[in-house]
């Protein structure tokens, strides 16, 4: 007989499903969990008996956060770059080989104890589930191990050998592609679910782009695309064309680039479903760390786009492993409702990763809950900064 867990006496518990818009609230709730899977949602009046209760005293409780969106396997910092930046440095992206020179000099235990850091930190704020991209090892065994450390931490884990161009190829670009597309792409895939690719001035044009991509669906990748984000340009559009789960930064969007993605909805109910539309993940961090302008998220959603928000969790441009940061950000810097951003934070996350069992709390979903410190989901973007998650549960089991 299995064990159940009733989180019962919740004030505000967020499902984003049927209910009350725009989360799915239930007031005056409780949640049965069964085998590590919700089982059964409604009033605490009315709640099953369960082998063990959890009395959370009114708290407001949400889905665990999915942030769809980080670069945890690396070595080393870049705080003086940080430091460069808040005294007036432009953001190039061209420290990325700083932590690549870096990356491939630490042994496998140096980089899995980075790894294992963050996603504690992440945990412990409230992120269930957390993508992980390589990218910053640039060499056929360095991608590989960078791959089997994070698949020790996640089942979203993404192949990013096309971050830059590594300095042994910078008069070479036509040649590292073709390492990224032939030799890493066997040693790779073999530990990634997704591929993706940073198509920007300084990286990847969007010729490279688009064969590193095609690359990888050939061999079952799912595609993600670092895209518009140091300036206009055709990585949004690629995206879409290619069928992407998600375009990530969308610093710097076009009229076309947001009918792009709007159309890419409308085009996939028809064929695949909701879940197959390219979803526009915002990365705040990245704009706070880097002075840069944020993404017009009220754009987006004003057009229809579906919308995820995520940390981009990096030591160079966004050395932060906080959703609720990120939420608080795009309340206050990106046009986004308290509830537009905690959807995107949890089911929108869930959407980029075109994952549908995770980002809800309705019967059959995993069981990943949040107990806020807090009466409602507003405190997240109400209270900045304050650490107001009190419990974490991730697969039905207290963390």
């Amino acid at each position: 007989m299995s064990d159940s867990l009733l989180v019962d006496t919740i004030g505000e518990l967020v499902t984003n499903g049927p209910g009350t818009r725009p989360l799915g609230i239930l007031r005056d709730a409780a949640v049965l969990i069964e085998e590590g899977r919700v089982a059964w949602v409604g009033s605490s009046a009315t709640a099953p008996a369960a082998d063990r209760r959890l009395d959370v005293g009114g708290a407001a409780v949400l889905p665990g956060f999915v942030d769809s969106h980080a670069h945890l396997v690396f070595a080393g910092d870049r705080a003086d770059e940080f430091a460069a930046r808040m005294a007036g440095q432009p953001y190039t992206g061209g420290g990325i080989r700083t932590t690549v020179r870096a990356t491939r000099a630490a042994t496998d235990d140096e980089l899995r104890a980075t790894v294992r850091r963050l996603r504690g930190e992440a945990l412990r704020q409230g992120t269930t589930t957390m993508e992980i991209k390589s990218g910053y090892g640039l060499t056929v065994a360095d991608e590989a191990r960078s791959l089997r450390i994070a698949a020790e931490f996640t089942e979203d884990t993404t192949y990013l050998g096309a971050h830059v161009v590594p300095a042994e190829y910078a008069d070479r670009p036509d040649d590292y592609v073709g390492l990224v597309c032939g030799p890493m792409l066997a040693a790779a895939a073999p530990h990634a679910k997704w591929i993706d690719v940073f198509c920007e001035r300084g990286a990847f044009d969007v010729d490279h782009a688009r064969a590193i991509l095609a690359c990888g669906q050939a061999v079952g990748l799912g595609v993600r695309v670092h895209a518009n984000q140091l300036g206009p340009g055709p990585g949004v559009q690629l995206g879409v064309e290619l069928g992407a789960a998600s375009v990530d930064h969308c610093t710097y969007l076009s009229d076309g680039d947001v009918d792009a993605l709007a159309s890419s909805l409308v085009d996939s109910m028809c064929h695949e479903g909701p879940h197959s539309t390219t979803v526009a993940t915002l990365l705040p961090g990245a704009e706070f760390s880097t002075r840069s302008p944020y993404p017009h998220a009220r754009r987006l959603l004003d057009a229809g786009v579906t919308v995820a928000l995520a940390t981009d969790c990096n030591p160079g441009s966004s050395y932060t492993s906080s959703m609720a940061f990120c939420v608080a950000l795009a309340v206050r810097e990106m046009g986004m409702t308290p509830a537009e951003a905690v959807w995107a934070a949890t089911a929108g996350g869930a959407r980029a990763l075109r994952r549908d069992d995770i980002g809800v709390l309705t019967p059959g979903a995993r069981a990943d809950l949040v107990v806020l410190d807090a009466p409602s989901y507003l405190h997240l973007a109400y209270r900045p900064g304050v650490p107001l998650i009190r419990q974490v549960i991730r697969n039905g089991v207290p963390q």
